[in-house]
């Protein structure tokens, strides 16, 4: 079994109804890609990292291809890592996992929105500052910030 299907499957076994795939997408000078979304939509006005809901047999790396190139333009041209995951519920009600990852697109010239209203890049510690980020993404950007600073050591 695969990382990604091991995932799914701890996911199932915790009784998640939907599953979410997304994460932290850096630049060349790896400052991540903040969304704010939509104030109609679920959640409006809060900042967020690109993500999206895995459809019909389709793989975590899949989704996050595909979420990232509708959310925001970009091609993926790695995962670097795995980061975590968190839990919520969703707008109709179902136990919802997010797994993120940090994400490097091919390049970052363009950003092209199709579900948010704005996008920025921030610095991890930016990103933790910023007010409208919840508290679950902030945990992901943090543990991604301490990976960073173990890479320097």
């Amino acid at each position: 079994m695969d990382f990604y299907s091991y995932l799914i499957e701890q996911a199932k076994k915790d009784g998640v109804q939907k599953l979410v795939a997304g994460g932290i997408v850096l630049n060349d000078q790896r400052a991540i890609l903040v969304m704010t979304r939509k104030l109609d939509d679920f959640l409006g006005g809060i900042d967020e990292l690109p993500s999206g809901h895995l459809e019909n047999d389709e793989t975590i790396a899949q989704a996050l291809q595909r979420e990232i190139k509708e959310e925001t333009g970009l091609d993926i041209l790695r995962i670097e890592s795995y980061l975590n995951y968190f839990d919520y519920f969703s707008q109709s009600g179902k136990k919802t996992r997010q797994f993120n990852f940090v994400i490097i697109p091919t390049a970052c010239s363009r950003v092209v929105l199709t579900e948010h209203t704005a996008y920025r890049w921030q610095t991890a510690e930016q990103a933790v500052a910023n007010p409208k980020i919840t508290d679950e993404v902030k945990s992901c950007i943090r543990i991604f910030q301490a990976n960073e600073n173990y890479k320097k050591i």
